[in-house]
């Protein structure tokens, strides 16, 4: 060091004034400022993992204050139907970030749906290792989340509550004033599904139906059976439009170069036709 600073006039400085200088040509400066930049940006980034899982505690505990007989019965509903413990929804649903869609279709005239998907989703578990090319090993796994249906695929199974009015929904009236179905749409195959839902479980029920509110006669009234035929009509042709798109009806192949190799003047081309 005294040899290099003798180089540059002789100006030495002292051994505090060199390892806080940033202009020096020695390697190790170079080093040390990096170094601790690193450390002092994990430092930083562990507090703020600390500090945001502080936030996200303190919003799950706020959230789960406000749960009650509305919110047990549709987490009832969901854990008898996707065979899930009702501590396992709560948690779930308290920790979605689409929470407040909730408490939107239990407003007065609030949201006429709400739709929850139980499927695979990709993702990458906190202990995860880098692999030699710097990716990281990422699974499916099954997960519940709250979905206004339109921003994420549908692979798996959809839960849906429905309201049967605009009334704001109480713990009172939620089991006479939402409705709770299932849909399954197992691999992707959403026809199916619809095909199923509707010839299995909406049809029988409507065929049981004997309230049909103003209408007296029931089932014998003509435009209720026009309806049910409708829905028979249209579940028929949900059934062949899957068909089709799944290869159940398939051309004959034919090997077109035994007829056109041998194709040398007009004659032949009427010969063929």
């Amino acid at each position: 060091t005294e040899s290099k600073y003798h180089r540059h006039g002789g100006n030495l400085k002292t051994g505090s004034s060199e390892r806080g200088s940033a202009v020096t040509g020695s390697s190790l400066t170079t080093v040390l400022p990096a170094s601790s930049t690193v450390e002092k940006s994990k430092v930083l980034s562990s507090e703020s993992r600390k500090e945001l899982a502080k936030q996200a505690k303190a919003i799950k505990e706020e959230r789960r204050a406000q749960i009650d007989g509305r919110h047990r019965y549709l987490i009832s509903r969901l854990a008898d139907g996707i065979d899930l413990s009702e501590q396992q929804v709560e948690e779930t649903i308290i920790s979605d970030d689409k929470f407040q869609l909730i408490e939107q279709f239990f407003a007065p005239s609030g949201l006429k749906k709400l739709l929850f998907f139980y499927q695979d989703v990709l993702q990458q578990k906190s202990n995860a290792s880098l692999r030699p090319d710097g990716s990281t090993n990422i699974l499916p796994q099954k997960n519940l989340f709250i979905t206004m249906g339109s921003t994420e695929d549908f692979t798996g199974t959809c839960a849906f509550f429905l309201r049967t009015s605009d009334e704001v929904i109480t713990a009172s009236n939620v089991s006479q004033e939402v409705n709770f179905g299932m849909f399954d749409c197992t691999n992707g195959d959403i026809l199916q599904g619809l095909e199923f839902f509707l010839s299995q479980i909406m049809i029988p029920a409507l065929k049981s139906q004997q309230n049909w509110g103003a209408v007296k006669e029931g089932l014998k009234n003509s435009q209720i059976q026009e309806f049910l035929y409708a829905v028979d009509k249209f579940v028929g042709t949900l059934s062949s439009s899957r068909q089709n798109i799944e290869d159940k009806i398939q051309l004959t192949k034919v090997d077109i170069d035994v007829y056109v190799r041998n194709l040398q003047n007009p004659s032949d081309y009427l010969t063929a036709g």
